[in-house]
Protein backbone atom coordinates (compact mmCIF):
# COMPACT_ATOMS: atom_id res chain seq x y z
CA UNK A 1 0.00 0.00 0.00
CA UNK A 2 1.42 3.33 -0.92
CA UNK A 3 0.21 6.59 0.47
CA UNK A 4 1.89 9.85 -1.40
CA UNK A 5 1.70 12.35 1.59
CA UNK A 6 3.54 15.47 1.84
CA UNK A 7 6.44 15.97 4.60
CA UNK A 8 4.12 18.77 6.63
CA UNK A 9 1.49 15.46 6.76
CA UNK A 10 4.23 12.95 8.02
CA UNK A 11 5.29 15.81 10.59
CA UNK A 12 1.47 16.03 11.44
CA UNK A 13 1.12 12.05 12.00
CA UNK A 14 4.57 11.96 14.14
CA UNK A 15 3.53 14.49 16.45
CA UNK A 16 -0.04 13.44 16.85
CA UNK A 17 2.04 10.15 18.09
CA UNK A 18 4.79 12.12 20.37
CA UNK A 19 2.56 14.77 21.62
CA UNK A 20 0.03 11.72 23.49
CA UNK A 21 2.48 9.37 24.35
CA UNK A 22 4.48 12.17 26.19
CA UNK A 23 1.42 14.23 27.55
CA UNK A 24 -0.32 10.65 28.70
CA UNK A 25 3.14 9.86 29.93
CA UNK A 26 3.21 13.26 32.18
CA UNK A 27 0.15 13.06 32.93
CA UNK A 28 0.92 9.46 34.82
CA UNK A 29 3.75 10.83 36.31
CA UNK A 30 1.34 13.58 37.97
CA UNK A 31 -0.84 11.52 39.27
CA UNK A 32 1.26 9.59 41.09
CA UNK A 33 2.68 12.50 42.84
CA UNK A 34 -0.90 13.55 43.72
CA UNK A 35 -2.45 10.24 45.05
CA UNK A 36 -5.52 8.54 44.73
CA UNK A 37 -8.40 10.21 43.49
CA UNK A 38 -11.92 9.26 44.89
CA UNK A 39 -15.34 10.36 45.70
CA UNK A 40 -14.38 11.25 49.03
CA UNK A 41 -11.05 12.98 47.61
CA UNK A 42 -12.19 15.14 44.56
CA UNK A 43 -10.70 17.75 45.91
CA UNK A 44 -7.07 16.50 44.74
CA UNK A 45 -8.20 17.41 41.16
CA UNK A 46 -7.56 21.00 41.81
CA UNK A 47 -4.69 20.40 43.23
CA UNK A 48 -3.40 18.50 40.32
CA UNK A 49 -3.76 21.25 38.32
CA UNK A 50 -1.07 22.78 40.11
CA UNK A 51 1.23 20.15 39.30
CA UNK A 52 4.01 20.87 36.79
CA UNK A 53 3.76 17.34 34.71
CA UNK A 54 0.09 17.35 34.80
CA UNK A 55 0.05 20.78 33.37
CA UNK A 56 2.71 19.95 30.81
CA UNK A 57 0.94 16.58 30.30
CA UNK A 58 -2.34 18.97 29.27
CA UNK A 59 -0.53 21.12 27.33
CA UNK A 60 0.79 18.56 24.87
CA UNK A 61 -2.63 16.91 24.86
CA UNK A 62 -4.03 19.76 23.42
CA UNK A 63 -1.16 19.94 20.76
CA UNK A 64 -2.00 16.43 20.27
CA UNK A 65 -6.19 17.52 19.89
CA UNK A 66 -5.26 20.05 17.28
CA UNK A 67 -2.72 18.18 15.03
CA UNK A 68 -5.30 15.00 14.92
CA UNK A 69 -7.94 17.55 13.87
CA UNK A 70 -5.38 18.77 11.41
CA UNK A 71 -4.80 14.88 10.59
CA UNK A 72 -8.64 14.13 9.98
CA UNK A 73 -9.20 17.07 8.09
CA UNK A 74 -7.48 15.68 5.33
CA UNK A 75 -7.13 11.80 6.13
CA UNK A 76 -9.70 9.35 6.89
CA UNK A 77 -10.04 7.74 10.70
CA UNK A 78 -9.12 4.45 9.47
CA UNK A 79 -5.81 5.85 7.91
CA UNK A 80 -4.74 8.46 10.82
CA UNK A 81 -5.34 5.87 13.81
CA UNK A 82 -3.21 2.88 12.48
CA UNK A 83 -1.07 6.04 11.07
CA UNK A 84 -0.12 6.74 14.79
CA UNK A 85 0.15 3.41 16.39
CA UNK A 86 3.29 3.05 16.94
CA UNK A 87 2.66 5.47 19.98
CA UNK A 88 1.75 1.90 21.86
CA UNK A 89 5.44 1.29 21.71
CA UNK A 90 6.29 4.82 22.53
CA UNK A 91 4.21 4.73 25.76
CA UNK A 92 5.43 1.41 26.44
CA UNK A 93 9.25 2.43 26.30
CA UNK A 94 8.57 5.79 28.37
CA UNK A 95 6.48 3.51 30.87
CA UNK A 96 8.87 1.38 31.70
CA UNK A 97 12.07 3.56 31.06
CA UNK A 98 10.89 6.52 32.88
CA UNK A 99 8.01 5.49 34.72
CA UNK A 100 10.07 2.65 35.70
CA UNK A 101 6.77 0.43 35.30
CA UNK A 102 6.92 -3.11 35.07
CA UNK A 103 5.40 -4.26 31.97
CA UNK A 104 5.36 -8.04 31.22
CA UNK A 105 5.95 -10.08 28.57
CA UNK A 106 1.71 -10.46 27.98
CA UNK A 107 1.90 -6.64 27.61
CA UNK A 108 4.68 -6.43 25.25
CA UNK A 109 2.96 -9.04 22.94
CA UNK A 110 0.15 -7.35 23.11
CA UNK A 111 1.76 -4.47 21.98
CA UNK A 112 3.01 -5.90 19.12
CA UNK A 113 0.35 -7.66 17.73
CA UNK A 114 -1.50 -4.07 17.97
CA UNK A 115 1.55 -2.64 15.87
CA UNK A 116 0.94 -5.50 13.70
CA UNK A 117 -2.73 -5.66 12.97
CA UNK A 118 -3.37 -2.35 12.31
CA UNK A 119 -1.84 -2.57 9.17
CA UNK A 120 -4.83 -4.57 8.37
CA UNK A 121 -7.52 -1.92 8.90
CA UNK A 122 -5.28 0.88 7.07
CA UNK A 123 -5.54 -1.27 3.86
CA UNK A 124 -8.35 -0.07 2.09
CA UNK A 125 -9.50 3.04 0.64
CA UNK A 126 -9.12 6.28 2.15
CA UNK A 127 -9.13 10.09 1.19
CA UNK A 128 -5.42 10.17 2.28
CA UNK A 129 -5.17 8.23 -1.09
CA UNK A 130 -7.64 10.04 -3.26
CA UNK A 131 -8.55 13.43 -2.63
CA UNK A 132 -11.47 14.61 -4.05
CA UNK A 133 -11.63 18.37 -5.58
CA UNK A 134 -13.35 20.52 -3.27
CA UNK A 135 -15.67 22.24 -5.75
CA UNK A 136 -16.84 18.66 -7.02
CA UNK A 137 -18.20 18.02 -3.09
CA UNK A 138 -19.80 21.40 -2.95
CA UNK A 139 -21.78 20.52 -6.17
CA UNK A 140 -22.48 17.14 -4.88
CA UNK A 141 -23.94 18.46 -1.80
CA UNK A 142 -26.13 20.87 -3.01
CA UNK A 143 -27.46 18.43 -5.30
CA UNK A 144 -26.60 20.44 -8.51
CA UNK A 145 -25.89 16.95 -10.81
CA UNK A 146 -29.28 15.69 -10.04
Amino acid sequence: MKHALKPSQYAILITIMLTASVGDTLLSRGMDQVGQVDLHHLGLLWHALFNPYVISGIVLLIGFFASYMTALSWADLTFVMPATAFGYVVVALLSRFWLHEHLSLYRWAGIFLIVCAVGFVAGGPSRTEDPAPHHELDLMDSGAGR
